[in-house]
């Protein structure tokens, strides 16, 4: 039994408008084919990847452990990945000799971590292909074993109680490396040039979340069930 036919039937409209719009937003309309969610989560992962660039800093950092020679030992995964994070370090002039499962690493650390920096900066900026092509093999592997190899290098850096030297290898891992694997293929933006865009979007976000609700707050008044503290 409806208690009053104007708000429930206001409640049912809203409610159908907000489904209209729902399946206009998953329609593949919004650019190359997407949809309004995927095209705002690659226009939000292109802006936070233009305002994540900290690679220039921590090269500029990195002058201070040039020199600096280390003796590293860390173990790997499969028999090819040692073969290839022997690779890393050899482009970097260090010294690398697998043992078993584990690979010895014996350089220059500021050396070897400009290699990884360097490699991280060509993946930043999509250009995978030359990563590719100085190691020998896939780009985004490679740079996936500079991090499985830094993390190794912090580690037991840290055990030779090296305390220094490891947090910024953690540094280079994340702030570099990882930052460039989990961005590469996204073309970097600025946020004040979608400025309109994102700003509209945040706005819509807030009053279709408010639409929702009033659409479902109007469907019960209108049964005649009231909402109390």
């Amino acid at each position: 039994m409806i208690a009053n036919k104007k708000i429930f039937f206001t409640g049912g409209g809203l409610l159908v408008c907000f489904l209209a719009v729902l399946f206009v937003m998953f329609m593949p309309i919004f650019g190359n084919g997407q949809n309004a969610l995927n095209y705002l989560d690659n226009l939000y992962n292109s802006i936070s990847k233009g305002s994540a660039y900290y690679i220039p800093d921590l090269k500029a950092e990195n002058d201070a452990y040039l020199g600096r020679e280390i003796d590293v030992t860390f173990r790997f995964g499969a028999p090819s990945q040692g073969e290839n994070t022997a690779t890393l370090f050899q482009k970097a002039g260090a010294a690398a000799e697998i043992r078993d499962d584990a690979i010895n690493v014996r350089g220059d650390l500021g050396r070897i971590l400009a290699a990884g920096l360097d490699t991280a900066n060509l993946m930043f900026h999509n250009n995978g292909d030359t990563v590719s092509a100085i190691y020998g093999y896939d780009a985004r592997q490679a740079l996936y074993n500079w991090w499985t190899a830094l993390k190794g290098m912090e580690k037991d850096l840290t055990k030779q109680k090296h305390f220094e030297e490891a947090k910024f290898v953690a540094s280079v891992k994340a702030k570099a490396v990882e930052c460039a694997y989990n961005y590469y293929g996204i073309v970097p933006q600025q946020i004040g040039d979608k400025a309109l865009i994102v700003v509209f979007s945040l706005a819509f976000y807030v009053l279709y979340t408010l639409w929702f609700g009033y659409s479902i707050m109007y469907l019960f008044q209108g049964w005649g069930m009231d909402l109390e503290h």
